[in-house]
């Protein structure tokens, strides 16, 4: 939690001008025990990735689970 900062609240309201995930290979990690983005909801969004891996971690897994997201950022 002493890693956690707050987040602007004016990115939950400005549009998206671009989605990598249109043009370049994608990668999504769904978080199994996200209580803050249902899972379901995750697997909704991950459909549109070439690539969908799921770990069973929170809502922040680089902080609860940092080797698993080492070694899937360091897989692609």
């Amino acid at each position: 939690m002493d890693h956690l900062a707050r987040q602007n609240v004016q990115v939950t309201v400005q549009p998206v001008g671009a989605a990598a995930w249109q043009q370049l290979p994608s990668t999504y990690l769904v978080c199994a025990q996200d209580r803050g983005t249902p899972p379901r909801r995750q697997r909704e969004f991950a459909r549109r990735a070439g690539n969908v891996i799921e770990l069973d971690a929170g809502h922040h897994p680089f902080l609860s689970q940092p080797g698993a997201v080492r070694d899937l950022l360091l897989s692609l």
